[in-house]
C-alpha cells in the first residue's frame, strides 16, 4: 500500500485529505509543522508528499528543497492559497512536480495524487536495467551538450511544471518535447503539438478552447479544443511567440486556473494538461518591447531549456548524417545498396556551418542521395558552399582568378571568420556580351559562401566619364551582385552628405550603367551579369531614371 506525507498547519484540511486518500487506498502520515515533517521524512519511506507553502516554523519551499536534495525520487506537490501563484512557480523551479490551489477541489486533489503515484512508478521503471534506451534513434549524439540534454529531459519528465524550449530553427524542439512527454507519467495520454503561427487569429480561440454548436456562424456541431484533446496528456505550443496579445490573455487564465470555457458555453471545464512551449525567437526581448505579455512569459517559462545548435555539437554531425542516410535509404527503398559518405564529403559536412541545424543537414543529404551516381556520396553531391576552412583541392572547374594581395585598395579573398584565407587562381577577362556564355552552376557555390574577389573586368568609360573614372567591379564570383563601386567612407567624418538612401541609389545607378556598358547595352546580358532578371533590371532602370534608349535598344534583346 502506498504511503503519503501531508504537511499542513490546518487540522481540518489535513483530515479532509486523509479521508480522501484513504478512499483511494493510500495510508498517510500527518505533520502540522516543518520540524515534524522533516522528522517523518527521515523516519519513513514515502511514495509522495503534499505540503502547504506556509508553515508555522518554516515554508513549503524549504520542504521542497530538502526532499529534492535528500529524497529526489519522492514526488512532492505544494498546496497554495489563492493569489500565491508566484510562490507555486518558485516551488516548481525548486523541484516540486505540481501544485494545487486552495480551497481544495477533491477532484483536482485525486488527480494530483494519481499523477504523483505515476511519477513514482515511472521513476522506478526508468531505473530498471531492462528498460530500453528511450533516446535510441530519437536524440542522436554523444557530445557533452547532448549528454546534458538527455539528463535534463529525464528530470523534466518527472515534473508537471511548464517547460520553455528555445533554440535556433531546426534544433529539434518538438523532438525534445515529445521525449519529455513519452518519459513522463502522461505517456499513455495524448501529445498534442500545435504551431501557433499557423492558426488564423480569428479561429485561435475556437482551436484552443473549442466551441458549442450554434455559437457562431458555421459552428454546425460541438468541437473539442486543443486543451480538451490534450486532457491528461501534454500540449506543445510551438512558436508560442506568434500568439496575438488577445489570445495570450486567455491562455494565461487557462494555465493558471486549469480551466477553459468553450465558445458559447456558460460553464468552465477543468483540464489537466502539461504545457510545453517553444520558439526560436528571443522571448525576453519581445517582453521588453511589449509584443509578449510578461505575466504569461513567467507562467510558461517556469523551467527553461536551451537546445544546442548543430554547430555547437560538431562531434555529432557524422552520427546524425549516417542516421539520416539510413532513414532516407529505407524510405526511398534503397536498402539493397548501403549508402556511404566519402572521406572528402565527411570532411565538408563536418566543417560546414549549419544555419538550419539538423533540418538543414537532412535536406543536404536528401539532395546528395538524389544526385549521387552510385552508393557513395561524394563531396560535389553535397553542393555545399565553400568556406575558408573547407576549399576543395581540385579547382580545375574554376576559371583563373588573379592572385589578390591585401592592400588598402585591393580587397582580399576572405571571410569574417578567417583572417587568412586560401588564395585561388585569377578569373579570366570578361568576353563581349554578344558571344559570352555565362556559367554560374559552380560559381554560385562560391558566391553563397560569402567570398569576394576582384575580377579583371575593366569597364570602358562612358562619354560623361574620364578614363580615370572607369570602374573596376568588386563582385562575388558568379556575377555582379550588389558590388561596392565607390570606396566607402572610412571614418564617421566621411559619411555621405546626401544621406543613405541617395547614396545607395547612386551606387546602384553606377552598377547598372557599368553592366550595361560592359554588355553593349544589351539588357538581357546585363541582367545576367548582375545575377538578376530582365524584368527586375528594367524596373530598376525606370526607377533610377536610366535612359534605356528604347528606340534603339528594343525589347527584342529579351531573346
Amino acid at each position: 500500500m502506498s504511503l503519503a506525507l501531508i504537511i499542513d498547519d490546518e487540522v481540518d484540511l489535513c483530515r479532509l485529505m486523509q479521508m480522501t486518500l484513504k478512499k483511494m487506498g493510500i495510508e498517510t502520515k500527518v505533520a502540522y509543522d516543518y520540524a515534524t515533517g522533516i522528522s517523518h521524512l527521515q523516519a519513513y519511506s514515502f511514495d509522495f508528499c503534499l505540503t502547504d507553502l506556509k508553515l508555522p516554523d518554516g515554508t513549503g519551499l524549504d520542504i521542497v528543497k530538502f526532499i529534492s536534495k535528500n529524497y529526489a525520487k519522492t514526488p512532492v506537490a505544494v498546496i497554495t492559497a489563492h493569489g500565491s501563484m508566484d510562490l507555486a512557480i518558485e516551488a516548481l523551479k525548486l523541484g516540486a512536480f505540481d501544485f494545487v490551489n486552495k480551497p481544495l477541489e477533491l477532484s483536482r486533489l485525486r488527480q494530483l495524487v494519481e499523477n504523483a503515484l505515476k511519477v513514482a512508478e515511472n521513476t522506478n521503471n526508468l531505473n530498471c536495467k531492462e528498460v530500453y534506451d528511450p533516446f535510441s534513434n530519437r536524440l542522436i549524439g554523444k557530445s557533452e551538450a547532448i549528454a546534458q540534454l538527455k539528463t535534463t529531459i529525464q528530470k523534466l519528465a518527472r515534473s508537471q511544471a511548464p517547460v520553455f524550449l528555445w533554440g535556433e530553427s531546426g534544433t529539434g524542439k518538438e523532438v525534445v518535447a515529445k521525449l519529455i512527454h513519452d518519459l513522463s507519467p502522461r505517456c499513455s495520454a495524448n501529445f498534442v503539438p500545435v504551431n501557433c503561427g499557423a492558426i488564423p487569429s480569428e479561429l485561435m480561440e475556437s482551436e484552443f478552447f473549442g466551441h458549442k454548436k450554434g455559437s457562431f456562424t458555421g459552428a454546425t456541431a460541438d468541437k473539442e479544443g486543443l486543451f480538451q484533446q490534450a486532457n491528461g496528456g501534454t500540449l506543445f505550443l510551438d512558436e508560442v511567440a506568434d500568439l496575438p496579445i488577445s489570445m495570450q490573455v486567455k491562455l494565461l487564465r487557462a494555465i493558471q486556473e486549469k480551466k477553459i470555457r468553450p465558445i458559447g458555453s456558460i460553464q468552465e471545464i477543468a483540464v489537466d494538461v502539461r504545457l510545453l512551449s517553444a520558439t526560436h525567437k528571443n522571448l525576453a526581448k519581445l517582453v521588453e518591447t511589449g509584443e509578449f505579455r510578461q505575466d504569461l512569459y513567467y507562467r510558461i517559462n517556469v523551467i527553461e531549456v536551451k537546445l544546442p545548435s548543430l554547430n555547437e555539437r560538431r562531434d555529432d554531425i557524422l552520427l546524425l548524417a549516417n542516421h539520416f542516410i539510413a532513414l532516407i535509404a529505407d524510405d526511398w527503398g534503397l536498402s539493397s545498396q548501403p549508402l556511404t559518405l566519402s572521406n572528402e564529403a565527411a570532411v565538408q559536412l563536418t566543417n560546414h556551418h549549419f544555419a538550419g541545424n539538423v533540418r538543414e543537414l537532412r535536406n543536404i543529404l536528401e539532395r546528395a542521395i538524389t544526385l549521387a551516381d552510385d552508393n557513395v556520396i561524394e563531396a560535389h553531391h553535397l553542393n555545399l558552399p565553400l568556406s575558408a576552412a573547407n576549399v576543395p583541392h581540385d579547382t580545375h572547374n574554376i576559371h583563373e582568378i588573379h592572385e589578390i594581395i591585401e592592400t588598402p585598395n585591393h580587397p582580399v579573398l576572405s571571410t569574417l571568420s578567417q583572417p587568412s584565407a586560401p588564395k585561388v587562381a585569377p578569373l579570366a577577362e570578361a568576353k563581349s556580351a554578344s558571344n559570352s556564355a555565362i556559367n554560374t552552376s559552380y560559381s554560385s557555390n562560391l558566391f553563397a559562401s560569402g567570398y569576394k574577389v576582384k575580377p579583371n573586368i575593366q569597364l570602358a568609360p562612358t562619354p560623361t566619364q574620364s578614363t580615370h573614372e572607369a570602374l573596376t567591379l568588386d563582385a562575388p564570383i558568379g556575377g555582379i551582385n550588389a558590388p561596392n563601386l565607390a570606396q566607402p567612407p572610412a571614418e564617421e567624418s566621411q559619411l555621405p552628405e546626401e544621406g543613405l538612401e541617395e547614396y545607395l541609389m547612386n551606387q546602384e545607378r553606377k552598377v547598372i550603367i557599368a553592366a550595361l556598358n560592359c554588355s553593349g547595352w544589351n539588357r538581357t546580358q546585363a541582367a545576367k551579369l548582375l545575377n538578376t532578371t530582365f524584368r527586375s533590371l528594367r524596373y530598376r532602370m525606370k526607377k533610377l531614371g536610366i535612359d534605356s534608349d528604347s528606340d534603339i535598344h528594343s525589347d527584342s534583346d529579351e531573346d
